[in-house]
């Protein structure tokens, strides 16, 4: 079926998630530029983006003569991309950018996202170079490489994982020699590098991890290095090709038209960037902004999962209905589907506000506002992991509605399926953003940021019981941080945290549209109401771990 840009819900999402903050810091910020871009972006998602889903899953990138082929038609549509400024949208105007919210960007790349995740891939990944590349690159650096990157010209990746190596990446063995001129000659392998090789655009920007001689061991030695597909001229033109190139791609569950490479670094020339040995710290730039973009990716195949399963619960019939008397019955017109579908949508909107919430505390935050950026560190595992596990969710609750059809590729519901599946588990494990979060960022202010989100949601009669339990399960990680039975509690506790932010995000949506209140109190009835008991598993504690399962 066809996509349908879901325009008002994003654009009432945003007001929810607090964008009129942002009109302070942003002058080409308003309704109607909002709207403008919404409606334009939609456009291209739906009537460019959305066409080739199914055509490259189908057929998916191939490896032939050491060079990726994209699937046909992803070249033009990547230069509409390009060519509408859709690659610059947050970017500072100095390098080309529009200067926009990092929030209307997440919007617009959930409506790419839902159309054509493969596709949108790429691009995601260059907003993360370009992030990485203005907060911590040279001035020459910043000049010569993100005029290109903004404007769509050229791509980038983010090379960080090793045969070896995946989440630990104090493991990386890439090493990195000076080369007698100032810069360096990179020597290693890198695995699972989504768009490291395509020829959409002239030149692609590879980030890599590497270490230098002599470094620290462990995640203390590692440095980051840009390291170009084609060497670049002082003018900024492309040269020759540099001694950097894919070995191969792989072959995998879904996504199948964005191309996974391995990649082989034989003595490419390259560049440090940012000090020696701050490698991993500058890489979280990069990998937050994915983070971030990944759990829009949740929210976008989810979208579409749904929207094709509502059109078909519509079109269905079979049974008697309870609820109209008709026989047979459109599917949707039986309670359990009925609900299904409002749980499924409840999910969708909770995910999205907590997405852009995370954006604009971010936008809030590079404006100075510390407590904003507190709340983004927060946030930003809840946006990557809650969103990503609604999104394999839904997926699958779409599946099922469709019945043996679903399972079938002929209606296309398992492709959403496959395609979600991943979004859980790069860019950090949903372990490893739970970890993070009961480690890293609740020791902020020994839990105040989470303390201080959960005093707003408690302001809300309806939502105390689940503020109180995650207020109770949020207490006791700060009095148990770094034990076993923190660790042990990590994965509820996000799952909590993003329940209890979402029930607070739709009970403020249903307060400013009343269509919506039958979410709201779906997803309290079905989902809130779970809250003491997921507090209940965060403080279980560890001792039930002892020994592993036989």
């Amino acid at each position: 079926m066809s996509y349908v840009p879901p325009i008002r819900d994003l654009t009432l999402a945003l007001k929810v998630a607090g964008a009129d903050a942002l009109a302070a810091h942003f002058d080409n910020f308003d309704a109607e530029t909002t709207g403008a871009i919404l409606d334009a972006a939609g456009a291209l998602a739906a009537d460019v983006l959305a066409p080739l889903n199914r055509k490259g899953d189908e057929t998916g990138a191939r490896f032939e003569n050491g060079k990726v082929v994209p699937v046909p038609g992803f070249a033009d549509a990547y230069k509409a991309f390009a060519g509408g400024g859709w690659n610059g949208l947050s970017a500072a105007p100095e390098f080309g950018g529009q200067g926009l919210p990092k929030a209307l960007e997440v919007c617009v790349y959930e409506m790419m996202q839902s159309a054509n995740m493969s596709f949108a891939l790429c691009p995601m990944l260059t907003q993360g170079a370009i992030e990485a590349l203005a907060a911590h690159g040279t001035a020459r650096q910043r000049q010569l490489y993100l005029p290109k990157l903004v404007s769509g010209r050229w791509t980038g990746t983010m090379n960080l994982t090793e045969p070896q190596a995946g989440s630990d990446l104090g493991l990386l063995r890439t090493r990195a020699e000076p080369d007698g001129n100032g810069g360096y000659k990179l020597f290693g392998q890198k695995i699972f590098i989504t768009w490291g090789d395509h020829d959409l655009t002239e030149n692609i920007v590879h980030l890599v991890l590497a270490r230098l001689p002599g470094a620290p061991a462990g995640t203390r030695g590692i440095s980051l290095f840009l390291a170009p597909k084609r060497l670049v001229n002082d003018d900024g033109s492309p040269g020759a090709a540099n001694a950097v190139k894919p070995a191969s791609i792989e072959h995998k569950l879904g996504i199948h038209a964005s191309p996974t490479c391995v990649m082989l670094y034989d003595g490419a020339r390259a560049e440090l960037i940012g000090a020696p040995h701050q490698g991993l710290a500058l890489m979280f730039t990069m990998m937050n902004s994915a983070r971030l973009h990944v759990g829009v990716q949740g929210v976008g195949i989810a979208e579409r999962a749904y929207q094709q399963a509502l059109s078909f619960a519509r079109e269905r019939k079979q049974g008697r209905s309870i609820l109209t008397g008709e026989s047979p019955a459109p599917i949707l017109d039986h309670p359990d589907v009925r609900r299904t579908l409002l749980l499924m949508k409840a999910r969708i909107e909770a995910a999205r506000m907590i997405c852009l919430c995370t954006a604009i505390a971010a936008d809030l935050g590079r404006a100075g506002d510390a407590r904003a950026r507190l709340r983004e560190e927060l946030l930003t595992p809840i946006a990557k992991a809650w969103s990503t596990d609604m999104g394999v969710d839904v997926a699958s609750l779409a599946l099922q509605l469709h019945g043996g059809m679903g399972y079938v590729e002929e209606t296309g519901a398992a492709q959403y399926y496959r395609d979600a599946r991943i979004a859980p588990i790069y860019e950090g494990t949903n372990a490893i953003q739970a970890m993070d979060l009961v480690g890293r960022k609740l020791a902020l202010e020994n839990g105040g940021a989470a303390f201080a989100l959960l005093d707003e949601i408690a302001a809300d009669p309806a939502l105390l019981a689940a503020a109180a339990a995650a207020r109770a399960a949020t207490q006791w990680l700060v009095e148990n941080k770094g034990t076993a039975g923190a660790l042990a509690g990590a994965t509820p506790y996000l799952e909590l945290m993003g329940d209890v932010v979402g029930g607070w995000l739709l009970a403020k949506a249903a307060a400013a549209d009343p269509a919506r209140a039958p979410l709201a109190r779906v997803f309290a009835t079905q989902i809130l109401s779970q809250a003491p008991g997921l507090a209940h598993a965060v403080m279980a504690g560890a001792a039930d771990l002892a020994q592993p399962p036989a």
